[in-house]
């Protein structure tokens, strides 16, 4: 169900006003992040828990994993079948991972993989069912795959499901995955639900309008997705049986990945029609060329990057959930995160994008 065939105006009712932060204020909160600390890497002990992390094989997932198998985890990469040739293959990954968790000392820690391809709802749900179906208790879902522009930039891209395909990506494809593996984190002792958002939420505009539409996808699906897993949170914690599971939203910092590569994935073939064209030439926004400057001048690797996923998942003094880490610093979110109507409001709306009710994911959590 596109979100094009919801009705926004009946997700947006009479509400307290929303509260919008300078833009002085916005641009600040979004410099922190640009913060290039070389970070040292913490101890932890995961043996015997289980991970599963989405987009594993590059970038700052890869470095996570490699971490995490140092640990001595075991972990089941989500990875896309069709790998692009920026990436490394899912297989390869796999392999190096089992020598570093050989290496740390640990021979029998099981290191998978398995199809999920973020742009395909099909494909998620089938990965979060098959984890289920294990019966396997999840200490640890990592919900790091993301892109960073469309196929064409400058062009809006639909995937086969409807959806503009940051948009799916980014965010919606996360929440079905997290709603369905909620029951197998809820059987884990300490469970973590760790979210990889952005600082570039500061810059999202609370228009849910706006959410499916390609304007601003970036951030302001980061912005949402920081928004739904604060809501996540507070419902869980008055439900006993998801009380004790903790989700947080983190900024890797600038990190130095081929994130900002165009996908390649399935699209409509409304979508494949337009995209034939030759890209649009364009100006660089005053954002685009800030960012690329910050970039090259406090972009940070890979494994420093790493660091935010692996520090909320391991890390023993995490109060409470429903936060946001800059790295690895608490930091204020965008004031709508906080905000109860507009947690309510995205809530609603990704839910009935996803037809989360029908699915069944909402039997317990509630509408």
């Amino acid at each position: 169900m596109a979100a094009s065939n919801i009705d926004v105006a009946t997700v947006q009712q009479a509400t307290p006003p929303i509260p919008v932060p300078s833009q002085w204020w916005c641009r600040w909160q979004a410099l922190k992040g640009t913060n290039p600390l070389r970070l040292k890497t913490p101890d932890a002990d995961l043996r015997n828990k289980w991970i599963l992390l989405t987009g594993g094989n590059s970038g700052v997932g890869f470095e996570a994993a490699a971490q995490f198998v140092k640990w001595g985890a075991n972990i089941v990469l989500g990875c896309r079948p069709q790998v692009p040739p920026h990436e490394m293959h899912p297989y390869e990954a796999i392999q190096q991972l089992k020598a570093a968790s050989i290496a740390a000392g640990h021979p029998k820690a099981e290191i998978e993989w398995w199809e999920c391809d973020m742009s395909s709802l099909k494909s998620v749900e089938a990965f979060g069912k098959r984890w289920v179906s294990t019966c396997r208790s999840l200490d640890i879902l990592a919900n790091n795959a993301g892109i960073g522009r469309p196929p064409v930039p400058g062009e809006v891209c639909y995937t086969a499901d409807g959806f503009e395909i940051v948009h799916q990506v980014n965010f919606i494809s996360h929440v079905l995955l997290s709603m369905i593996l909620l029951p197998s984190l809820a059987q884990a002792s300490q469970p973590r639900i760790i979210c990889t958002t952005s600082c570039m939420q500061y810059f999202g505009v609370f228009d849910l309008a706006n959410a499916n539409s390609g304007r601003n996808a970036y951030a302001n699906n980061k912005l949402y997705f920081q928004t739904w897993l604060t809501e996540l949170q507070a419902r869980m914690e008055k439900h006993a049986k998801y009380k004790h599971i903790m989700i947080q939203g983190v900024h890797p910092g600038y990190v130095k990945t081929n994130i900002w590569v165009a996908p390649q994935t399935t699209i409509s073939e409304n979508a494949t029609q337009q995209n034939t064209r030759p890209p649009k030439m364009r100006a660089m926004s005053w954002l685009e060329w800030s960012l690329r400057v910050l970039l090259r001048y406090y972009g940070i690797d890979a494994q420093q990057g790493s660091l935010a996923i692996t520090n909320a998942a391991a890390a023993v003094d995490l109060a409470s959930g429903g936060r946001y880490t800059n790295r690895i610093w608490e930091e204020k979110p965008m004031p709508q995160t906080m905000h109860p109507a507009c947690r309510h409001q995205v809530w609603q709306f990704v839910s009935e994008e996803l037809l989360l009710e029908d699915r069944g994911l909402l039997n317990e959590l509630g509408a």
